[in-house]
């Protein structure tokens, strides 16, 4: 991908109403732009991030039996009615207005209301079960105040998975996969998310989140570094300074926090209002007990860039960047050598196509270096090769990763091999 070609581009000045570094920084650098508060369009180089990171929940999800379904956002007002969600939390969270023929109908900001009647349609009896299945959802909240650019938004995405099973053990059993899973996904998006326990609202007396420490952070949690275990400070009885109630001795450390996921028991909540019950291996009726895992991918997104930044620009992870390589090619004064260094830029660019990875060709003719250099660090590509008068009476290419300050000059019969195992 040429840079000059490239749909929207870098930006020096801050937006006006950025409250928080992902805010600034994914719109300084071309990721996203804002529609209003808390809607957000991606331009195409957060929709590479956006789309890998929806990639990785995926792979997860699916190698613990999920089964990828799309339900619809617009939904109607009787699925809500049945649970009493259409009056509590009513119009404060729900986007509800009137279709045609005065039909109430909202926009979902969660699904179990529509999945719950859409598993039931096929499950049974007991051999039926259990059943996971997951989407990757556009979900809508009317939030008071739409804030933290892609942290807060009242048109976010979401990864929300529903589990139904036969027994209580089994749905247990099922759960601690998921810790395992949600743990593999934040982890291979390059963060260090911190199980905690948390509240399980009116669905059962504990839940767990995924949470990502961040000055930036909504939440505050008790944490404990040896255990690598937390509590939200909703319901923990420790505080910052206490020793661990686990009884390793550690201090508890209090800290700021963006919660990135979150697991729930629905225990029967749902199934009993749906009257969703199975034949048992007994013959008698036996009701359905779930559980509800929640992503969102667009907070994951944002969380990224909150944390892992510099005062240049983001550092994104090289497994969701939006490229793997940010290939420069500069001027000079002389027009034959600026041939030859496009020309070289040109081949290495089509090489490393070629060998499958992806590159951002800075071929710009009437922008400084200096200009290539610092949007290079503002987009934040794990690393950035330049083709330079320099490097060609080297018969080489300047290597720099993004997340170091070491510049080395690397033979350019040479580059194709580091940068294929440089991207592994």
């Amino acid at each position: 991908m040429k840079y000059s070609k490239l749909f929207g581009k870098t930006n020096k000045n801050t937006p006006a109403d950025a409250d928080s570094a992902n805010a600034k920084l994914l719109t300084q650098a071309g990721f996203i732009s804002q529609l209003m508060a808390g809607a957000y369009t991606y331009l195409p180089l957060g929709f590479r991030v956006f789309e890998k990171v929806k990639k990785i929940a995926r792979e997860e999800m699916n190698a613990i039996g999920g089964q990828e379904i799309l339900m619809p956002a617009l939904q109607p007002r009787e699925p809500w009615e049945a649970t009493g969600r259409w009056s509590d939390p009513g119009q404060e969270v729900m986007f509800q207005f009137k279709g045609r023929g005065d039909k109430d109908m909202c926009l979902g900001f969660t699904h179990e209301e529509i999945v719950t009647p859409l598993v039931q349609q096929f499950v049974h009896s007991y051999k039926d079960l259990p059943v996971m299945v997951y989407q990757i959802q556009d979900k809508f909240r009317n939030e008071p105040r739409a804030k933290s650019g892609l942290l807060r938004g009242r048109e976010f995405s979401m990864k929300d998975l529903y589990s139904f099973h036969l027994t209580e053990e089994d749905r247990v059993a099922y759960y601690e996969k998921t810790k395992v899973a949600y743990a593999n996904v934040f982890k291979r998006c390059g963060l260090n998310a911190i199980l905690t326990e948390a509240s399980g609202g009116s669905f059962s007396a504990f839940s767990h989140e995924f949470q990502v420490s961040s000055e930036s952070g909504e939440d505050t949690i008790y944490h404990c570094v040896k255990c690598e275990y937390a509590w939200n400070k909703e319901i923990s009885k420790v505080k910052g300074g206490d020793i661990c109630p686990n009884g390793c001795g550690t201090k508890i450390q209090e800290l700021s926090a963006i919660e990135v996921g979150n697991i729930f028991p629905l225990g029967t909540r749902f199934t009993d209002a749906n009257d969703f019950s199975v034949t048992g291996e007994d013959g008698k009726l036996v009701r359905v007990i779930m559980g509800s895992y929640g992503i969102g991918p667009s907070r994951l997104v944002g969380t990224i860039a909150e944390v892992l930044h510099d005062d240049k620009g983001i550092i994104w992870p090289k497994s969701v960047a939006p490229f793997q390589v940010h290939l420069i090619s500069l001027g000079s004064k002389d027009t034959v050598v600026v041939e030859q260094i496009n020309n070289a830029a040109s081949l290495l660019h089509d090489e490393l196509e070629a060998a499958g990875i992806e590159v951002l060709w800075d071929e710009r003719v009437d922008v400084s270096a200096g200009a290539k250099f610092a949007d290079a660090d503002l987009i934040g590509i794990p690393l950035r090769l330049v083709v330079s008068e320099k490097t060609l009476k080297e018969n080489s290419v300047e290597w720099k990763e993004r997340n170091s300050d070491e510049v080395k000059l690397i033979s350019i019969n040479e580059i194709i091999e580091d940068v294929k195992l440089f991207v592994k």
